[in-house]
């Protein structure tokens, strides 16, 4: 089993406000609906948006924390809203619900973040941060192309760690207020689902209480997977969330699993001094990424550093350092199971993806079975029972549910539920939500790979054509000596409609969107290659893609613009 990504972050506020919609405005036909001019008109129209969007939001927050403190939701249950974990899914729909007049509580029995704040993308930010400056500075060719000389380098391992830690605090302690300020109440215990529209929560040791709730939302997340015959110690032998402490830095340590956990704790090992060897299961490194992105990051990420690797291999069994003996690592045959060979490391992280939190939940009171630890949901995340009908009133988001384990994609489906149970249908387009990998440089990527795309082409009758561009070829990149990198989209030439888009390069976690917000909004690449782009800056590589497209008759941006050309 290959890493699933836990490292796509979302800040606190950006959470907080990416479901808030204005009620009136949602309500309002296409005439009514002002949209901004060129130049001087959108200047002062923008400025005219921030005072209104600052007014609407003070409004929101006191008619949420109003409605929130009100008796009861209205048809006698204590709560419109229950939401059954506090990580960021949770506290997503808990902002929106409370926006749209909800009645909402969130059950936390651990700490509010869940994985993401606590134990994985942001802390893991914090860690690739410091990786990146390392690594900068110990490139002696790069600064000095720039003109710049560094007499030496080093870190303070404790205080690296001190960063990560307060970082994870300080947005923890944003999202607790957060929710305190729009009146969500917090619920402290574990919850469990006892009947219909009925949760009972509590400690370990303390009498535990019963609620009702118009509408429960199951947003518990996931753990760390750890296979069988890994005997984990939290020293020598440990998962991302004991490394995101970085009690250590080892001199060799084994990575099992090349996904997003697993590159990123290369580079995070690698620029602090370590060595690296990855055991993959699949025969080839980086399974879950584009093949050609996934070429061409082996040889930027993993052939120019400290790292070996070996392939089609299972760990079956890794015995932690103990005596002076160092970390044992049997190694067999992903295919015949035969043994391979033993590895002797000083340590190793286990980087296996993460298996859902759903156990101890009462699913059986509902007539409900999970499949391989996930819940089961339907397109709009209503959880469905073991003879396939919908549960009434239950919902399940993020990890939980086995979908997409991103952080934001979970919050993304809390949302759109909120929606839904606002009276508004929503369906959210999974295709559309990008995914990262916060590698120095990065990898980004939204919708199909190239063979997905190519096998929906074969199945549905349809032609693919792809497009490539080079970050060398870009000036900003140029600029900063970071020209290694490329963006790459698959897209239908007979309705412009965008497949796939996948780019490794200097700050490709942020180029993504335009393509994903693309795909969300179904813009074709007619109107896409007629945008205009700040120069010079990294967006220019989106840019180029979309104008190097041909979709429908082919021709290309110039010849649109200047139809006499043709």
């Amino acid at each position: 089993m290959h890493s699933v990504s836990i490292s796509a972050s979302a800040s606190a506020s950006a959470i907080a406000s990416g479901g808030a919609r204005s009620k009136a405005a949602a309500g309002r036909r296409p005439s009514e609906i002002r949209f901004c001019g060129l130049r001087g008109d959108a200047l002062a129209c923008g400025s005219l948006r921030a005072s209104h969007a600052a007014a609407a939001t003070s409004r929101a927050v006191l008619r949420a924390a109003s409605a929130n403190g009100a008796a009861g939701s209205g048809d006698g249950f204590d709560y419109d809203l229950v939401i059954i974990g506090a990580g960021v899914g949770g506290h997503g729909a808990a902002l929106h619900a409370v926006e749209e007049g909800l009645k909402t509580a969130i059950i936390e029995g651990d700490v509010v973040g869940g994985t993401c704040v606590n134990r994985g993308c942001v802390p893991s930010k914090a860690l690739l941060a410091v990786s990146g400056r390392m690594r900068e500075l110990h490139d002696e060719h790069h600064m000095k192309s720039l003109g710049l000389q560094v007499s030496s380098t080093g870190y303070d391992r404790q205080a690296v760690a001190d960063h990560a830690n307060n970082l994870a605090s300080k947005i923890r302690s944003n999202l607790t207020n957060s929710m305190k300020a729009m009146g969500v109440d917090i619920l402290t215990g574990f919850g469990k689902i006892v009947g219909k529209q009925r949760v009972r929560y509590g400690k370990v040791g303390f009498p535990e209480k019963e609620i009702t709730a118009k509408n429960i939302i199951i947003a518990t997340g996931s753990v760390p997977f750890v296979p069988k015959g890994i005997e984990i110690d939290g020293k020598t032998v440990f998962t991302s969330d004991h490394a995101l402490k970085l009690e250590s830095v080892p001199d060799w340590i084994a990575i099992v699993g090349s996904g997003y956990i697993g590159l990123e704790f290369s580079d995070v090992y690698t620029a602090l001094g370590s060595e690296v060897t990855f055991v993959e299961a699949l025969d080839q490194l980086m399974p879950g990424f584009d093949p050609e992105i996934a070429k061409l990051a082996q040889r930027v990420l993993i052939n120019t550093r400290k790292i070996d690797y070996h392939t089609g291999v299972f760990a079956s069994k890794i015995t932690p350092a103990k005596d002076g003996k160092p970390v044992l690592i049997e190694l067999i045959d992903a295919k015949t199971k035969e043994h391979k060979e033993t590895l002797e490391v000083d340590a190793a992280l286990i980087a296996t993806g993460r298996a859902p939190f759903t156990s101890g939940l009462g699913l059986e009171n509902i007539n409900v079975v999970t499949q391989r630890g996930f819940i089961p949901v339907d397109e709009r995340m209503q959880v469905t029972d073991a003879d396939g009908n919908v549960v009434p009133n239950l919902f399940c988001i993020g990890d939980a549910n086995g979908k997409l384990m991103l952080a934001h994609a979970a919050s993304a489906q809390g949302i759109s539920v909120v929606e839904q149970i606002s009276g508004r249908d929503h369906i959210l387009n999974h295709l559309s939500i990008p995914a990262a990998c916060f590698t120095h440089p990065e990898i980004s990527m939204v919708g199909l790979t190239e063979p997905q795309a190519r096998e929906k082409a074969d199945n549905e009758g349809f032609e693919v054509s792809v497009v490539k561009t080079s970050f060398k070829a870009n000036t900003k990149a140029l600029a900063e000596n970071e020209g290694d990198g490329i963006a790459k989209m698959i897209y239908r030439p007979d309705t412009g409609e965008i497949l796939g888009v996948h780019i490794l390069g200097l700050h490709a976690a942020d180029l993504i969107h335009e393509a994903s917000n693309a795909i969300a909004l179904g813009t074709r690449l007619q109107e896409l290659k007629l945008a205009v782009h700040a120069h010079p800056t990294l967006s220019e590589v989106l840019d180029e893609l979309f104008k190097a497209a041909k979709p429908k008759d082919g021709r290309s941006a110039s010849q649109i613009i200047h139809p006499s050309r043709s």
